[in-house]
């Protein structure tokens, strides 16, 4: 008898062998491959800043109203900035997009400031002498990525 299941037992684990083998090998467990460290986020200065603002009128500048210090083209609509010599070597450099607190959109770095000045920006505001006056000197904060 012991024989007799024994040999059944056989014959179901031969017939379980060949079941297996018709249909392949058991599906293993798909590891994905280890994916790659992302990129580390850029890194954002920030700085509080004095911020006044000018127009395209020849007496508030020096020379063409409409051509910054590093020669760029002051257009209307342009929103440009010009920064002093400190915020330069801090990375404003020319042709730098920067962010404004308390205005929309981005500002580039198209013109330069008298050295006399430290931590401060001038906003350019085309020929609206108004904005410009409504606007003042203020304290806010830009950013900007290095």
């Amino acid at each position: 008898m012991r024989r007799a299941a024994r040999a059944a037992s056989l014959a179901a684990g031969l017939a379980l062998g060949v079941a297996c083998a018709e249909r392949g090998p058991a599906p293993r467990e798909v590891v994905p491959p280890p994916s790659a460290p992302a990129p580390p986020a850029p890194e954002v200065r920030s700085l509080e800043v004095t911020a006044t603002a000018y127009n395209a009128h020849p007496s508030q500048t020096d020379g063409d109203s409409r051509e910054g210090a590093w020669g760029h083209r002051l257009e209307p609509g342009t929103k440009a900035v010009a920064v002093s010599p400190d915020l330069v070597a801090m990375g404003l450099t020319p042709g730098r997009t920067l962010r404004i607190e308390g205005l929309d959109g981005e500002w580039r770095v198209l013109d330069r400031m008298p050295d006399r000045w430290t931590r401060r920006i001038d906003l350019f505001m085309d020929t609206d002498a108004e904005a410009a006056r409504a606007w003042g000197e203020r304290r806010v904060r830009v950013s900007w990525e290095p």
